[in-house]
């Protein structure tokens, strides 16, 4: 396996380059894309995932938007705000989409030339990778000082290189406490229904050669009762004023965290705090029917579910702030209250 950015700008063939996370752990595949329709697509099915790795993804998609747009600059400005609104429908829950599309978008339009707009929108896309990789950096060195040593941490969904540009969020701090020296062990739950935790949780930790243990999704429960685990660590799509947003079952974990005194933590750049909106706001993400009826909805092979059973798959929910213990971030670990310390951490 080449070591490499999860998503990546192509100056040899000026197109986005990223890691297939659909094909993990089987095969290791770079995935090219040439159009932004092949980008928004990957989007959709999980090529690419994971909040911030989406807002690097919404950064490229519209600096390749800018490189393949063809005529004078107010004809390449349109082409280009139509492919951004086709990837701002491509997910609606994760905040930093639309984050990386906008920011991007907002230098492009000011664009003189398409030269000039090509030249502009590619620095910016790539200042949003660079500055991800950065933030996960100082995020972790906060989020370490939490971990206490000969730990044993529960994490959920996947938080790593892969839902990055690189390094990771929760994964991310776990990386850093032992790139500290200390001692971790990890329990990884499977995340259903599509089992980023099993798929690509267990996986990216076996490379890195940090000790991971695989549940289902409901032993997590007994394991935290059975006080196996010293803290939960998890990351977020979207962090509004009294909820997190994250995987599916994320609310399940923290409630079971809580009610077994065991800290929950969640580790997020300030780039998915979207603190004006509340809970209520914010859609949440339906899936194909698919992903629960089948053990491979590609080959759609083998049933695991009647094939006509009524089904309902929503992507994430909603954690009440009530649950965290902590909001570790890049600009330092935010403690209760919430509504207060916030706003005078993050500056909003």
């Amino acid at each position: 396996m080449a070591v490499t950015r999860t998503i990546y700008w192509d100056y040899n063939t000026s197109c986005v380059k990223l890691i297939d996370q659909t094909k993990l752990p089987d095969r290791f595949e770079i995935l090219e894309c040439r159009k932004v329709e092949e980008l928004a697509e990957a989007i959709k099915r999980l090529s690419i995932r994971g909040a911030p790795a989406l807002e690097a993804a919404g950064g490229y998609g519209v600096a390749l938007a800018a490189h393949i747009a063809e005529g004078d600059i107010d004809e390449v400005k349109e082409f280009v705000r139509e492919k951004a609104k086709l990837l701002s429908e491509t997910r609606p829950t994760a905040v930093n989409l639309f984050y990386g599309i906008e920011r991007v978008l907002r230098v492009a339009m000011n664009a003189e030339t398409p030269e000039e707009m090509r030249r502009v929108a590619l620095e910016e896309a790539e200042k949003i990778a660079d500055e991800d990789v950065e933030r996960n950096g100082k995020m972790g060195s906060f989020g370490a000082e939490l971990i206490p040593d000969n730990a044993v941490v529960m994490t959920y969904c996947n938080t790593g290189r892969l839902a990055t540009v690189d390094w990771g969020t929760a994964l991310g701090v776990i990386r850093s406490a032992v790139e500290e020296g200390k001692i971790v062990k990890v329990i990884a739950c499977e995340t259903r229904p599509l089992n980023q935790g099993s798929r690509l949780t267990c996986w990216e930790l076996m490379q890195d050669g940090i000790d991971v243990t695989l549940i289902t999704d409901s032993m997590a429960g007994y394991v935290l009762r059975k006080k196996k685990v010293d803290c939960v660590i998890v990351g977020a799509d979207r962090i509004v004023r009294d909820a997190v947003f994250n995987k599916i079952g994320t609310y399940t974990v923290a409630v079971l965290a809580k009610e077994n005194g065991v800290p929950f933590y969640v580790a997020a750049p300030s780039t998915t705090f979207d603190w004006s909106r509340c809970e209520d706001d914010v859609v949440v993400e339906e899936r194909a029917r698919e992903e629960l009826i089948y053990c491979n909805i590609k080959c759609r092979k083998t049933l695991i579910a009647p094939e006509d059973v009524k089904v309902y798959n929503p992507a994430f929910d909603a954690t009440p702030l009530e649950y965290v213990s902590a909001l570790i971030t890049e600009k330092g670990v935010i403690r209760p209250p919430y509504n207060v310390n916030v706003p005078e951490v993050l500056g909003f």
